[in-house]
């Protein structure tokens, strides 16, 4: 019987070695299966509205690149944020997060998006709540739907993470549930021979 505990051991070992290497893989890795889609067509939509009117003439390229037209418009500090916001983080940081599949920047393109549809609206209500005197237009279409397609890489996002999240937790259950397997019978061999 003695013979047979330093292979138990050993044995154990394997396989805590091997559940915890799968979540290490699992804690730094997504599978966003059929929201990638999703995702990807929203962020194509809001570089596309990029070309649409935000306000009066100015597209969003031309608010994110100072240019005249944006000037005359008048746009202010929350319609810029929004498109520089919108661009890094639910733009570039979507298609990073797609392209390596890892949970870190995912979450940072979900915080980042999260944090742009405040400024979305802040964009869209200080361009509806202009001063009278004011000439410039109103929000334009482009911001709008800008601002929805953020809302919706919010939502996908929110839930790649969260089914992360929930894989997370089940692996480390599992890896809690065979490491206390393989330690009860060692912990009685011990006991029974002292």
């Amino acid at each position: 019987m003695t013979a047979d505990k330093p292979h138990d051991d050993h044995q154990a070992g394997d396989i805590r070695a091997e559940l915890a290497a799968a979540e290490r893989k699992v804690a730094s890795d997504i599978d966003p299966g059929a929201r990638a889609m999703f995702v990807a067509i929203a962020v194509l939509v809001l570089l596309g509205t990029f070309t649409l009117p935000h306000a009066g003439s100015a597209n969003g390229w031309e608010v994110l690149s100072f240019a005249p037209d944006a000037t005359t418009e008048e746009i202010g500090l929350p319609s810029r944020l929004f498109v520089v916001f919108a661009v890094i983080f639910s733009g570039l940081g979507s298609i990073l997060a797609l392209l390596t599949r890892k949970w870190a920047m995912a979450w940072v393109a979900l915080a980042g998006s999260a944090v742009t549809i405040v400024f979305g609206m802040l964009a869209i209500w200080s361009r509806q709540t202009l001063p009278v005197e004011s000439s410039a237009a109103g929000p334009g279409i482009g911001l709008v739907i800008g601002w929805f397609a953020v809302m919706v890489i919010v939502f996908h996002w929110a839930r790649v993470v969260w089914a992360r999240t929930s894989a997370h937790l089940e692996a480390e259950a599992e890896l809690r549930k065979v490491t206390a397997q393989h330690e009860r019978p060692r912990l009685m061999r011990d006991d029974s021979g002292s």
